[in-house]
């Protein structure tokens, strides 16, 4: 028995070929993600004679923070991340709210017409009325040109709601039995049992929609014409736009004569834009991987 195993952990321990090919493959699919990434940080903090030397910058030859200055100096950064903050704030709520009621409802065995209503929901995943009937229902409820329309436009989205609903699945009926034998109606055993339990698919089904909040940009391009109130996303688009548009009909020596960089500008609004997502993802990476891998194998 003594001899068996440390043969059986040095098999367990063996690296194959398979695990250094696998490594190798992973290995070069992280640098052609983080390289671009790097390079529009690098840019971000280059001055504009230095990028027109060296486009591809792996580390910067000189720091300058004109790029952010001028950026900031704009003033549409500031209305933007307003009202995506006012979006993120009274749209998430919503998205969960809905999409745990009816996760929940639709997980319940003695849900009368669950299934046919669970089919329904799940068509809105190919077909859908399209976006002037939306418009129009916005017009006829005066939400247009407010961030309502954009916070109404997106209430449930149909494979998130799946993962969650597969998630409740997974959880052992007996618990709700026992909770419904104490006396306990759906709501408490909701709040009581059943969410306690499911904070992996809640960290990972907050972070799905507060992303899709950040970004929201398509329904704000449809109903908002008010520059005052779009979305950080679109502020970065108009940005892009104006320096794509700068960069094609002005020569290289224009463009050193030019006060502002615009290629660093738009370099630095992609990071300012991203900057808080990425401060948030650390902290719910754990639960996560974990709320994708279990809502995802129940069937």
């Amino acid at each position: 028995m003594t001899t068996e195993r440390p043969r059986a952990a040095t098999r367990r321990d063996r690296i194959e070929a398979i695990d250094i090919v696998l490594l190798v493959i992973i290995t070069v699919w992280a640098f052609l993600i983080i390289i671009p990434v790097y390079n529009v940080i690098v840019i971000s903090f280059t001055p504009q004679k230095t990028y027109l030397e060296t486009p591809v910058l792996l580390y910067p030859k000189a720091i300058t923070l004109q790029n952010y200055a001028d950026l900031f100096e704009d003033g549409r950064i500031f209305a933007g991340y307003r009202s995506t903050l006012l979006i993120l704030l009274c749209g998430l709520p919503l998205n969960l709210i809905l999409t745990t009621s009816f996760a929940y409802g639709s997980s319940r065995s003695h849900y009368p017409g669950r299934r046919l209503i669970f089919l329904l929901v799940l068509f809105t995943m190919i077909f859908n009325g399209g976006i002037i009937p939306l418009y129009l229902i916005m017009r006829q409820l005066d939400l247009t040109n407010t961030i309502w329309s954009v916070v109404f436009a997106y209430g449930i989205n149909t494979f998130y709601m799946i993962i969650m609903r597969n998630y409740f699945c997974s959880l052992p009926e007996s618990l709700m039995e026992s909770a419904k034998l104490d006396g306990a109606g759906e709501w408490r055993t909701l709040f009581s049992i059943v969410l306690p339990l499911s904070l992996p698919i809640m960290a990972t089904i907050t972070l799905f929609y507060a992303v899709d909040r950040w970004n929201e940009w398509y329904n704000a391009m449809i109903f908002i014409q008010r520059s005052g109130l779009q979305p950080l996303q679109l502020v970065l688009r108009a940005i892009v736009i104006e320096s794509q548009v700068l960069d094609s009909y002005a020569s290289a020596d224009a463009l050193l004569e030019a006060r502002k960089f615009s290629m660093g500008l738009k370099t630095a609004a992609v990071v300012v834009t991203m900057v808080p997502v990425m401060c948030v993802f650390p902290f719910l990476q754990k639960h996560f991987v974990k709320g994708v891998m279990v809502g995802a194998i129940k069937a």
